[in-house]
């Protein structure tokens, strides 16, 4: 990414610039809006196959989100084998069953209940893509000195959702996964002890028969969600 010999600031004429009306750009604003009230997160994946082509360039499209001194403090690792998928549904639901059995708490659980989960998560098997997502906590030069990154969490986040964006632009669905704690993740899939797992992302298309909450399609109004000041 950079060097120590390569952190001088130096400005540059910005390279990509979209010159719309305000029609124009309203427009777009909307059509964006219209595909993503399509986005829906799906626990009901069909074993169809997904180009390993597409996966790179949705993840491409996350690392082209901004964060924290350009610092990019994100790795993605795309799960397609049957056995290291395998591997992680296991360690996945051993750490649910603690958690359903009241590890999160009566007011979790009961907040979960509209959604229809369990500690089964056939998914993690069945979509043909698991995206891992860790957050690196630290980064390092070529000669091995550390060096902090800033706003881990809210770059990470900001990556996910232009990675979820991304899916679902190319037609495919995808189910968010946090089980807690995650730690397994880093020893099935030999990253180091600077990143932190933060969620598992199943891809694939849906099942013909897939369905989804009732509950999931209520969302707040604008009016809950923006306030303008405008003095």
């Amino acid at each position: 990414m950079f060097s120590k010999d390569q952190l001088d600031f130096e400005p540059i004429p910005l390279p990509d610039r979209a010159d719309l009306s305000d029609a124009e750009s309203l427009a777009a604003a909307r059509a964006f809006l219209a595909s993503m009230e399509q986005r829906h997160t799906v626990r009901d994946f069909s074993p169809r196959p997904v180009d390993r082509a597409v996966i790179e360039a949705a993840i491409a499209t996350a690392g082209r989100a901004p964060s924290g001194a350009n610092h990019q403090p994100w790795h993605f690792a795309a799960i397609k084998g049957p056995k290291a998928k395998a591997a992680i549904r296991a360690a996945a639901e051993k750490e649910e069953e603690a958690f359903y059995a009241g590890g999160g708490g009566d007011e979790w659980l009961k907040a979960l209940e509209p959604m229809g989960t369990d500690p089964a998560k056939p998914h993690l098997e069945v979509a043909p893509w698991l995206i891992v997502i860790f957050a690196q906590r630290w980064g390092e030069f070529s000669d091995g000195t550390r060096y902090k990154n800033y706003y881990v969490p809210e770059s990470v986040g900001i990556a996910t959702g232009f990675l979820i964006a991304a899916l679902h632009h190319a037609g495919l669905v995808a189910l968010t996964h946090t089980p807690n704690p995650m730690k397994f993740l880093n020893e099935l899939l030999g990253r180091p002890a600077s990143e932190k797992p933060v969620m598992i992302l199943a891809v694939g298309h849906p099942a013909e028969d897939a369905t989804v909450p009732k509950a999931a399609k209520i969302k707040k109004p604008l009016s809950d969600i923006m306030s303008v000041i405008e003095a």
